[in-house]
């Protein structure tokens, strides 16, 4: 998460806490250290922002702070609730997280729609304690444009080990799909990403042409990109 979400994000968990939120509280729900938080709130003092409190004890806003408020109609709001409550279905933990924190933003602003219910059955949750790699590594690595090693079982249980460039991800009902440049096939090959076993960044880039991959990725896959997985 970047600096600039982070702060953000600690504003919200303070505006709607009703009691002093603890460094290490923040540090949980933003998935970074304690240290982190404590120079996190040191920044956003001294941006005068109006947060008392102190190490040990906990962090309050002062009543009377707010953010610009977000300009969305009842069906704006009721179109994106139901769009997020849809990242359930993907299976992307992360996502789903931050998924989450944008419906507290929308209760913020006093328009809950949660009487908009979407069905959670879909792709299982990428869960390491499971042995599933995070689809979160996925997305950083087609982001950073960087290789990955990835140790990969298809569905007759052959295991091959592939340095990818990693171009695009799809998401399906039941699984997501990583679409990307495959070196052992020299061409563009999907993986399912609860059949990939391990991966690992390789140190390798490929800045400058993720773009370009891409774009040849959808031009050879234009009636496959959205297909059923097989």
């Amino acid at each position: 998460m970047r600096r600039s979400t982070r702060l953000f994000e600690i504003i919200q968990i303070l505006r709607a806490a009703d009691a002093p939120v603890t460094a290490d509280t923040l540090a949980e729900k933003l998935e970074v250290s304690v240290r982190t938080v404590y120079r996190d709130i040191a920044e956003l003092q001294a941006q005068r922002t109006p947060i008392e409190g102190e190490a040990g004890i906990g962090y309050l806003m002062r009543r009377g702070y707010d953010l610009p408020p977000l300009n969305f109609d009842s069906e704006e709001v009721e179109a994106l609730w139901v769009g997020l409550s849809m990242l359930a279905r993907t299976g992307d933990s992360h996502l789903q997280r931050a998924a989450d924190r944008i419906c507290q933003k929308i209760d913020a602003l006093h328009c809950p729609a949660d009487w908009l219910q979407v069905a959670p059955w879909g792709a299982p949750v990428d869960d390491p304690a499971k042995g599933c790699v995070p689809v979160v590594n996925f997305r950083e690595a087609i982001r950073a444009e960087r290789k990955i090693r990835i140790t990969y079982v298809n569905a007759e249980g052959e295991r091959t080990k592939r340095i990818v460039r990693p171009v695009a991800l799809i998401y399906h009902i039941e699984c997501t799909m990583l679409a990307g440049w495959c070196e052992l096939r020299s061409g563009f090959r999907h993986f399912r990403t609860d059949r990939i076993w391990a991966s690992e960044c390789t140190g390798e880039s490929f800045c400058g042409q993720g773009e370009s991959l891409r774009d040849l990725w959808q031009e050879q896959n234009r009636v496959d990109v959205l297909a059923e997985p097989a």
